[in-house]
């Protein structure tokens, strides 16, 4: 039989396949995270004709004669180039602009993905469309620990931000020197014991100045817990002399920052520990993965954070459906790390990285396809016409 046949053959093989990874790539322009991919040709064994020969005896060299036997696949490699990105003002939506990969677990193994489309489920997971677990660590006490193991992250609506007991507050401000004698001015304070309940702490400063020649610039302060009042004295320049500190109710109250000029009243709390308990409203995402939760008491805290992975060779990944991807030997194994470090992209909130397919340049694939289809199927029909020639030499 003919060569050509042959090769005409695998010529309509190479470029079937090279269609039907076009036609994957134009059915996936829309899905998010989607990484097209393109063929790869390779020519196959060639038969040596004549071998090549060397210069000797006058006589020139020559080289070989030789007829290739056809096309094969080389390969099929994915393009991770960067996709557009599609704001979608949902808070579990994220997209990674740079490199890497979410980290997600199925049924016990770990899976990569681009695709950042996430949800919670009823037992508060972050989970995929498919149900993948999206991995990361926790925070403890409000701290997270990026060196420790894997796990998927959680945010219940459960979650809660702990009580804790006032210690200290911080007065900052002005008393004025020039008060009239005998003005009162109170300040309240709420305060918190250990289990979240809310009390009011009350200190009133009376203008007592001339009450003592030594101290011309003077007030005394009593407190709601009937602790015997105290004097608040100040310096010829309006500092603090005393006391800088006073404890009411337990709690210590720093008065080191106040000051004594005059014609200004602007004492007031300026700083304070505790807080009552808080139950979880809402969250965002920073550009590092950590997810920050807001609570109904007014503070906000870390809950997590995502764990990213990167590989020495991407390319070598192989996509398992659902828009995920696991490790072959050709891949390495994951770099588990934190968004933006280590090579890793930063994470945006509130969008989604769309796929990378060109239409423009997927169409004139599927001409260069479909052409180089029709080449080789017109070889095949000229071989077959040689043939017939052949058989009917003799009739």
């Amino acid at each position: 039989m003919l060569r050509s046949l042959f090769s005409g053959i695998s010529g309509l093989r190479t470029h079937q396949t090279m269609l039907d990874v076009t036609g994957n790539n134009i059915a996936n322009v829309n899905t998010t995270g989607f990484k097209a991919s393109q063929t790869q040709f390779k020519d196959t064994l060639s038969q040596v004709l004549t071998n090549a020969g060397g210069a000797q005896g006058g006589v020139g060299g020559t080289n070989p004669a030789q007829v290739g036997l056809g096309v094969q696949l080389a390969g099929v490699t994915t393009n991770f180039q960067q996709g557009a990105a599609q704001v979608t003002n949902r808070s579990t939506d994220m997209m990674i602009s740079g490199d890497g990969f979410f980290v997600v677990s199925k049924n016990g193994e770990n899976f990569y993905t681009r695709s950042g489309a996430f949800d919670f489920d009823a037992n508060g997971n972050l989970v995929t469309a498919e149900g993948a677990l999206v991995q990361g660590w926790a925070a403890v006490d409000g701290a997270v620990d990026p060196n420790g193991p894997l796990a998927p992250l959680r945010l219940p609506t459960s979650v809660l931000n702990p009580a804790s007991a006032t210690t200290q507050v911080g007065f900052d401000g002005n008393l004025p020197s020039d008060a009239a004698l005998g003005t009162v001015l109170n300040r309240d304070v709420e305060v918190f014991d250990a289990l979240g309940n809310a009390r009011t702490i009350t200190l009133s400063f009376t203008q007592s100045a001339g009450a003592a020649p030594a101290d011309p610039n003077r007030w005394m302060l009593t407190t709601s817990d009937g602790g015997a009042a105290q004097p608040v004295a100040f310096d010829a320049d309006g500092t603090l002399a005393s006391p800088g500190t006073v404890t009411v109710d337990g709690v210590a109250v720093s008065l080191a920052d106040v000051t004594g000029f005059a014609k200004l009243t602007s004492i007031e709390t300026a700083s304070k520990d505790g807080q009552r308990a808080g139950s979880l409203q809402s969250f965002t995402i920073n550009a590092d993965g950590t997810i920050i939760g807001a609570f109904s008491n007014g503070l906000k805290s870390p809950v997590g954070r995502i764990a990213l992975g990167t590989f020495a060779n991407p390319v070598g990944l192989e996509k398992a459906g659902g828009s995920l991807y696991t490790t072959t030997v050709n891949s390495g194994e994951a770099a588990i790390g934190t968004a933006g470090a280590g090579g890793r992209g930063a994470l945006v909130g509130g969008a989604l990285e769309m796929s990378n397919v060109d239409l423009s340049q997927e169409f004139t694939n599927l001409i260069i396809a479909q052409r180089g289809f029709q080449a080789n199927s017109r070889v095949i029909t000229t071989s077959d016409e040689l043939l017939q020639e052949l058989v009917n030499l003799k009739r």
